[in-house]
């Protein structure tokens, strides 16, 4: 398995998370839940980082926070291994505790903390199924769930020591102001909105964020030797490079200059061009590309035509 890619700077936020081994259970009861929150405050104090919101369930858990000393591999990393040293010696039992390495995405608070924090709350009580609506009878469940951040915002429960609520001015710039905004917030979810995944704004898999941060990231990361990180870039930049080609083949009228961008520009293979298109097999393609490219050693406009969408894929590899 892939390791994730980390990008750490100081001040950086992250919305991290973590999954059971084989998505099994990582608490069994209200014993290990209060074990895990012990650890997560444990967590805060010995490596500095910031917890704005979390929310713990029986397989997988979220956590919103912040590194003042860009240290997220290091703090996340004794987090689960003691947690899991800890649970191992209660149940008698051994070996891996979470699947894999956490997964740790870049926020852009101002823009996405709400949408975060009310996403990662709302998760005892959010349907499975994508675009269903939360049942109006759970709103009491969930002001009632212990395991998360929810409690705390909505004003129901005094806030630990170790849990940082300077996000809640997103939802008001007084206290009574954003207790009372956030609740009403929550409660539209109970009264036929959707809940709507942040993930789908979240750009290589890294970045919830604006472009300055996307950059930041991309630079960072390009700086690393690791060939995970290779692979990362690799992998974004030929996203960015597939987008531009799809552009040019939304504009281009000529059906065989479209099977070209694809397969020369885009690095599509053949046979799935072909089934886009309706050829039988990749060798349909071949010919399409065959003819095209000796049409523009006669055809200057041709040629010029093919040139041009050529600069302008290999403007993005600059």
């Amino acid at each position: 398995m892939a390791r994730p890619v980390r990008v750490e700077f100081e001040g950086a936020v992250y919305h991290v998370t973590a999954r059971g081994n084989e998505r099994r259970a990582i608490v069994r009861d209200d014993k290990d839940r209060q074990r895990f929150v012990e650890t997560v405050a444990e967590m805060v104090e010995r490596f500095g980082v910031q917890v704005y919101a979390y929310c713990l369930m029986s397989n997988h858990y979220h956590l919103l926070l912040a590194t003042p000393l860009a240290n997220l591999s290091q703090a996340v990393g004794w987090l689960q291994v003691t947690y899991t040293v800890r649970f191992n010696r209660r149940w008698r039992r051994s070996g891996h505790l979470f699947q894999g390495r956490f997964k740790a995405q870049l926020v852009e608070a101002d823009s996405y903390a709400q949408w975060l924090v009310e996403y990662v709350h709302l998760n005892p009580v959010r349907p499975r199924r994508k675009g269903e609506v939360i049942e109006r009878g759970r709103a009491a469940e969930l002001d009632a769930y212990g395991w998360s951040s929810h409690r705390e915002y909505a004003g129901l429960r005094r806030a630990p020591g170790w849990l940082c609520l300077d996000w809640r001015r997103y939802w008001g710039e007084t206290e009574s102001a954003a207790r009372r905004n956030y609740r009403k917030r929550i409660a539209g979810f109970f009264a036929g909105g959707t809940v709507t995944s942040p993930w789908v704004q979240l750009r290589g898999g890294l970045v919830l964020g604006g472009e300055q941060l996307w950059e930041r990231a991309q630079r960072l990361v390009a700086g690393k030797e690791g060939q995970d990180e290779k692979l990362w870039t690799k992998a974004v930049e030929l996203k960015r490079l597939r987008a531009r080609v799809e552009e040019l083949v939304a504009s281009e009228p000529d059906e065989r200059i479209r099977v070209w961008l694809l397969v020369r520009l885009a690095r599509e293979r053949s046979a799935v061009v072909g089934r886009q298109f309706g050829y039988r097999d990749g060798a349909g393609v071949a010919y399409v590309l065959r003819r095209v490219e000796a049409e523009a050693q006669e055809n200057s406009q041709l040629a010029k035509k093919l040139q041009e969408a050529k600069q302008a894929i290999y403007s993005l590899q600059s």
